[in-house]
């Protein structure tokens, strides 16, 4: 999930729980099958499928596992036919939501991600509605104790990182969409390791969400998190540190 930065850290945490890594290794399986099915199953010539495995190694993902999914895609091994799908909402305080979905029941889930929305005050929108207030970034993160910002800079800024910010115990890089594969080659090559590479939608503007309205907003944050179908969030919210922590 992208558009907020406070979020982004308690997700973080919330991830290491059981329940949130089995719904992890799900939507890393799906992802890594759907590649393989479109760019074929060599990482070196399929750049999504090289992010997605490298996402897989980071969440500790069996190689078995990995394996697997890749035959799924390539079709060596039998596996489910998954369509790819973005709806587009809102949510409480009028914040824009977009969500990347992987289904193999297209009908199922939009129903029932309608009456999430729905259920918490959002509402579903037709195509487009949102998509304009999102811009495709690539995104890095690097865990804060491998390096300084200073050798980050120095190892990233030439390769096409466009902005570096330290969110608590991480770095986050943020570059053009076509500039991440050479922005993760200066830091392998700079022996800077990094937590995940990923593309990744980023909100234009951030509107404030306070009160009941926030409130409503991180439960169907949440609810849609914890929707097997939704591989990515994305959303243009920011609430106070007040109602975060009550939340947690």
């Amino acid at each position: 999930m992208s558009g907020h930065s406070k979020w982004a850290t308690i997700k973080r945490k919330k991830e290491k729980t059981d329940a949130a890594r089995g719904r992890m290794f799900t939507r890393l399986i799906k992802e890594i099958t759907i590649a393989a099915r479109h760019g074929g199953g060599d990482e070196s010539s399929n750049p999504r499928l090289r992010t997605a495995v490298l996402a897989a190694k980071a969440a500790n993902m069996p190689a078995a596992n990995i394996e697997r999914a890749v035959k799924r895609g390539t079709g060596e091994l039998p596996g489910v036919n998954y369509e790819e799908i973005n709806y587009e909402g809102y949510g409480p305080g009028g914040v824009a939501i977009f969500l990347e979905v992987l289904t193999d029941n297209k009908n199922r889930t939009v129903a029932e991600i309608r009456h999430l929305l729905s259920k918490y005050g959002g509402s579903l929108g037709e195509s487009g509605s949102v998509a304009w207030m999102f811009a495709k970034k690539g995104v890095i993160t690097v865990p804060a104790s491998a390096t300084t910002e200073d050798d980050l800079m120095m190892a990233s800024l030439d390769a096409g990182a466009e902005d570096i910010t330290l969110e608590e115990d991480v770095f986050r890089l943020t570059t053009e969409m076509a500039k991440l594969e050479a922005v993760k080659k200066a830091l392998e090559s700079a022996k800077i390791p990094f937590d995940s590479a990923e593309i990744t939608m980023e909100p234009a503007n951030v509107i404030k969400v306070e009160g009941k309205a926030a409130e409503s907003l991180l439960k169907l944050i949440d609810a849609l998190e914890e929707h097997e179908d939704i591989q990515n969030l994305y959303s243009n919210f920011d609430v106070d540190t007040a109602t975060l922590e009550a939340m947690e």
